[in-house]
């Protein structure tokens, strides 16, 4: 059986604001398998963001240990996770953050500059990455050409171009409205089904509800940690 791809154990963070402390984490241990697709669900200040920001190694934990596939990231320096980062974490972001005067090709192929690839290689796996994400027809377009939902899918799209171990969604469908979000949603379900890794943040029920493993949060500690019954059996057996 292959090595769970997330594995925290007892990890807590503390921000020091003058002369107080503040528990974001406390002990926390989870554990997620390859192919997983999981919430982080919690009100504002449960900790939600700091666990995304420990997971996606934007940030270090103050105590525990995170091993992220296979490797002790807990203490890297601040390099060494960005490099962590660029090859096995795809970020999808409630903004978007896309680069405004850039195609949704050079959108998508940013991640592979870094990861070294030469333009031709870096144009051919951006146009794969969107056309997986129903946008190949949109590749020469801008974002501002596109609507809220084709700017979202060309985020995914990003997340995807280099076949990362995990895609981290932070509220992905909170600057949409709620059509838009449903055909988000099931995007992710088909990226799912494909056998990605997905661990969304969201602070919003019905959003959660489409991941298969809700982990929620209050007061910087791990709540419940279920397999969400509502999905649909015939997708929980298919994993």
């Amino acid at each position: 059986m292959l090595p769970p791809v997330i594995e925290t154990t007892d990890i807590s963070k503390v921000y020091r604001m003058g002369t107080e402390e503040i528990h974001a984490l406390q002990s926390v241990t989870i554990t997620i398998q390859r192919g997983e697709y999981v919430a982080f669900m919690g009100p504002s200040g449960s900790g939600k963001s700091t666990l995304m920001n420990i997971v996606g190694c934007l940030d270090t934990p103050s105590g525990g240990q995170y091993i992220l596939n296979g490797k002790d990231v807990s203490n890297m320096s601040d390099n060494q996770l960005a490099d962590v980062r660029n090859r096995e974490i795809g970020f999808v972001f409630q903004s978007f953050n896309l680069l405004p005067r850039a195609t949704s090709l050079d959108n998508v192929a940013l991640p592979l500059i870094y990861a070294g690839y030469g333009k031709s290689e870096r144009h051919e796996m951006a146009r794969e990455a969107l056309r997986s994400v129903g946008l190949a027809e949109r590749a020469m377009h801008k974002p501002n050409e596109l609507s809220g939902g084709q700017r979202q899918r060309v985020a995914i799209a990003r997340a995807l171009v280099n076949n990362p171990s995990i895609i981290l969604a932070d509220e992905p469908t909170g600057a949409l409205d709620t059509r838009t979000s449903h055909e988000i949603m099931d995007l992710f379900e088909a990226l799912y089904a494909r056998g990605n890794t997905i661990i969304m943040v969201t602070h919003e029920e019905d959003i959660a509800l489409h991941a298969h493993r809700i982990v929620r949060l209050r007061d910087g500690l791990v709540e419940s940690d279920e397999v969400n019954h509502n999905t649909p059996a015939s997708q929980l057996a298919s994993h």
